[in-house]
């Protein structure tokens, strides 16, 4: 029977821990490697979109559109047109003012470009372009400009037309002057790179969710949405009343006990909506937005307004001796049962958890809406 030799285990298993960890080659100032440009957004695309898939797909979608309702949210956008063309490409049309064209001091290109290529950059960092806006980290537009095998820009300012045509986010073309135009607006026309997204087809009810939401939360600006691949997607979102008939549509169907309660505060430069309603049932519905941005996660404005909603009930349950001195108050489960409500924020710098927003953790908020 062979002898046991713990020490020639202890030998090997640290020949086998040297195999698995070292790295053969050398290692130095030649393996740092700089991205320049939109390489980094090609290479790492999830870093940006949240991943090069389905979501990644409709997150181009967003960024584009969510520009054109930064135009809304500043007073100049009063409609909106998506189109989706036969080649699978997607058109978002806006008469907002129009990406500038002049040239940018620093940068020495168009302004255009620089929107379009350059990361951090944009007119959201306190220019004065923005009091509120959706788009935060100015990486949006660029981003969508990068993941796309080509794009088409075409600003309508200054009386004239201007365009500029880039292929996987390298401009192809200046600038040039293609005609005249007596409005304004932009036109941003791209088509998905397949080789840095495994997924490029649209999910139609996907655009059409987001331009619906966006209307309700816009009630000045008309949304239009025009497939010509299938024109039974063919719709336009204009509604005038705003949140309130989103919840109201939101409880289509169900039981209600009370109409719609709708309030609107105002602190320096942040604003609140909320709209809710009760119905009959248990299932509860509320929807947070914050610069026309839906946050799925919620965040400090709905803690806020969930801390709120507990005390006034408990508050009003305690005056009208629904509560006794005795019973315990009710929970915030509680009290969301049966509640549908909306909570639209509009803000200067917003802080997200991420890229994709879909968690606000502005702190100062949550007293806002508590």
């Amino acid at each position: 029977m062979p002898e046991n030799n713990p020490q020639q285990g202890d030998d090997q298993l640290e020949h086998i821990d040297d195999i698995l960890s070292k790295v053969t080659g050398d290692y130095n100032a030649n393996q740092i490697q700089v991205l320049e440009g939109l390489e980094a957004v090609r290479l790492r695309p999830g870093m940006y979109v949240g991943d090069n898939g389905k979501r990644g797909l409709h997150q181009l979608f967003k960024e584009v559109l969510d520009n054109s309702v930064d135009e809304s949210l500043a007073g100049y956008c009063t409609s909106i047109v998506v189109t989706r063309h036969l080649d699978n490409s997607l058109e978002v049309v806006d008469n907002g003012r129009g990406i500038p064209v002049d040239m940018h001091e620093k940068m020495g290109v168009s302004a255009l470009q620089v929107v379009m290529t350059v990361l951090h950059a944009g007119g959201k960092f306190g220019g004065g372009g923005y009091k509120t806006s959706g788009g935060l980290h100015g990486v949006g537009v660029s981003c969508t400009n990068a993941l796309s095998e080509w794009l088409l820009a075409t600003v309508r300012r200054n009386g004239n037309i201007y365009q500029q045509r880039y292929e996987k986010g390298i401009p192809q073309t200046e600038v040039q002057i293609i005609g005249k135009a007596e409005e304004t607006g932009t036109s941003i026309h791209w088509l998905a790179d397949p080789t840095v997204l495994n997924e490029v087809e649209y999910d139609m009810h996907i655009l059409r969710t987001r331009m619906r939401e966006l209307a309700y939360l816009n009630p000045r600006t008309r949304f239009e949405i025009i497939d010509l691949q299938d024109d039974a997607n063919n719709e336009v979102y204009h509604f005038q009343r705003g949140i309130p008939q989103l919840v109201e549509d939101l409880n289509e169907g169900k039981d209600v006990l009370h109409g719609v309660i709708f309030f609107k505060r105002i602190r320096e430069s942040t604003e609140v909506e909320v709209a809710l309603q009760y119905h009959d049932g248990y299932n509860q519905t509320l929807l947070a937005f914050s610069n026309n941005i839906h946050n799925p996660d919620g965040g400090t404005h709905v803690s806020g307004f969930n801390t709120a909603l507990t005390r006034v009930v408990n508050a009003y349950a305690k005056r009208m001796n629904y509560l006794k001195e005795k019973d315990s108050n009710f929970t915030s489960d509680d009290i969301t049962d049966g509640l549908t409500a909306v909570i639209s924020l509009r803000l200067e710098n917003p802080s997200y958890n991420s890229q994709d927003k879909v968690k606000l953790v502005t702190p100062e908020v949550q007293g806002l809406t508590n």
